[in-house]
């Protein structure tokens, strides 16, 4: 079902969970799925004992496209017409994330309308990991 301009307002919320306990094999799948084999988000051994963190952490990308998928699971598929993010805190094995779009603005373009979302992903903690914003077309 398409997401219809006439039944949002500026406001609006829509939440969705991402991931309840992120596992390390997540993690490590993602590493394989990306070609991303950086060290620290595989190897704990050079992350604690070289890099100095507690723990291997997630990649951005892996935060990122769980968030992205949140998204169009709202506007729906091929709508999205932009998207962008920035992480702000590291997400660990362990996490819960919780993902949240607001509708920020409603715009004419053309024959249709476009939905400007502020985007927020946050931790168990209520820690913001990613923000970030979307722009939809919605009937």
């Amino acid at each position: 079902m398409a997401l219809k301009a006439s039944e949002l307002n500026v406001g609006d919320t829509y939440k969705e969970q991402l991931v309840e306990d992120l596992k390390r094999t997540q993690i490590v799948q993602y590493a394989g799925a990306s070609g991303d084999y950086n060290p620290l988000h595989t190897d704990e051994i050079f992350t604690t004992k070289v890099a100095g963190y507690p723990s291997v952490f997630a990649h951005g990308m892996l935060t990122m496209g769980m968030t992205g998928k949140m998204v169009t699971n709202y506007v729906g598929d091929g709508r999205l017409t932009k998207y962008g993010v920035r992480f702000t805190n590291q997400v660990w094995p362990g996490d819960t994330l919780e993902a949240t779009a607001t509708v920020e603005s409603i715009e004419d373009e053309g024959n249709g309308k476009l939905v400007n979302l502020a985007i927020s992903t946050t931790n168990q903690d209520g820690v913001e990991v990613v923000k970030g914003y979307a722009q939809a077309r919605v009937d």
